[in-house]
């Protein structure tokens, strides 16, 4: 495991070293590099959002190809590659985007989760245990604020998801996903009071700028849903 995380862990290592040496805050460091790459994988997120919300679209269509073929496979398989190609619709198109996005999150996360096994720089052994605001040390667990932070804002991203969330997917998914926006703050609750506080940090950073992106992904599913509507034949 370490030395998946160690393809993406290592270089990422290198960049918060740098910027350190340039901010000299090891809490504003995180902060920086957390928007710097949420903003470098917005174009991903897009891609891989779009790629779903025309695939929730195309779901009513898809039902009715598998109720008239339901007893030919075959045929089945060929009349949904057909509407796939007919509405432009990739369905592997949110694949690659989603595999990028957790190679890179899962590097940082193994980064900090551990910094001083990939940051290679006597000046960061003194740096992770910086404190910064109420926290004395980011290398320990930050017991209630910032894990109840990261939770409050992990429920956010997730309820915005849900609201603005495709038709299909909400029908597809709904329960389960229902049940992960409770379930899961929950658990990043728990798991940051177990990690290091600039993890915390990171991951309620995150969350917080992917509010705004789901809003904005909102916008931008109405906006295709006006330009093409797709029809029952």
């Amino acid at each position: 495991m370490t030395r998946i995380f160690g393809i993406m862990s290592a270089p990422l290592g290198l960049v918060i070293s740098q910027l350190y040496n340039i901010i000299g805050n090891y809490a504003i460091t995180l902060i920086v590099i957390t928007v710097v790459i949420k903003v470098l994988l917005y174009p991903l997120y897009k891609k891989q959002i779009m790629s779903m919300a025309s695939m929730g679209d195309l779901q009513p269509l898809m039902k009715d190809i598998q109720n008239k073929y339901a007893n030919d496979p075959v045929l089945m398989r060929e009349k949904t590659a057909e509407l796939y190609q007919e509405y432009g619709v990739n369905p592997m198109g949110g694949c690659l985007p989603m595999a990028i996005q957790m190679i890179v999150i899962m590097g940082l996360f193994g980064l900090l989760r551990n910094p001083l096994m990939f940051i290679k720089s006597d000046k960061m052994i003194f740096a992770i245990h910086e404190s910064f605001l109420w926290i004395k040390d980011l290398s320990q667990p930050d017991l209630w604020v910032l894990p109840i932070m990261a939770g409050v804002a992990t429920f956010f991203a997730f309820f915005i998801q849900n609201k603005v969330g495709t038709p299909g997917t909400q029908m597809a998914g709904g329960g389960m996903q229902k049940t992960m926006m409770f379930v899961f703050p929950l658990m990043i609750v728990w798991l940051a009071r177990s990690y290091p506080a600039g993890l915390a940090i990171y991951w309620f950073m995150s969350q917080f700028i992917q509010i705004f992106y789901n809003i904005r992904f909102a916008k931008l599913k109405k906006e295709m849903r006006n330009k093409k509507k797709f029809k029952k034949k």
